[in-house]
């Protein structure tokens, strides 16, 4: 059976297949992470990542990941990585809400072992109920050069949403 394909057409901006990817106002749009690279030091880049995940009372514990599976941050081998991460966590209803700012200093060695060199942690809003304990930690003890945040939400009941917005800037080591 024949099928009409889109071709790629520039006017009013540029598109893979009906998803405009540049607008003809030159922004871009409807990308998965973008990757930013100096021309003079080809050795080092950014990428921005929108992180995800739910917890629940009977799954307290999760890892944030790119997907609703378990797809995380890859960082390259033989590397220093500064992670800038914004972080929120809120329940169902509204009445919880916790807001954290983390930067971190993170390696990865040749054989793809992540280890967290240091660490700031800024509050931004902490309204998490009277009588529950909600975290959130670094997760850098996965596989070869897997990297995430693991949230917990104590013994709260109901649903929390976790997101976050997640920069790695990464240059050879």
């Amino acid at each position: 059976m024949a099928t009409n394909t889109d071709i790629l057409r520039s006017e009013g901006g540029f598109g893979v297949n009906t998803k405009t990817i540049i607008s003809k106002d030159y922004d871009l749009q409807n990308v998965n992470s973008f990757e930013l690279k100096n021309s003079n030091f080809t050795n080092a880049s950014k990428v921005n990542y929108i992180l995800r995940k739910t917890t629940t009372a009977v799954s307290p514990s999760s890892i944030l990941s790119l997907t609703a599976g378990t797809s995380f941050i890859l960082l390259p081998l033989g590397s220093v990585n500064f992670v800038t991460a914004h972080i929120v966590g809120t329940n169902a209803n509204g009445s919880g809400f916790y807001s954290i700012k983390k930067e971190s200093t993170v390696t990865v060695d040749a054989a793809g072992d992540v280890a967290s060199v240091g660490e700031l942690n800024t509050i931004i809003k902490d309204s998490i109920p009277s009588g529950e304990n909600w975290t959130i930690g670094t997760y850098d003890a996965g596989s070869s050069r897997q990297f995430s945040y693991t949230v917990n939400q104590g013994t709260a009941a109901g649903t929390i949403l976790w997101i976050a917005h997640v920069e790695v800037v990464s240059a050879d080591w």
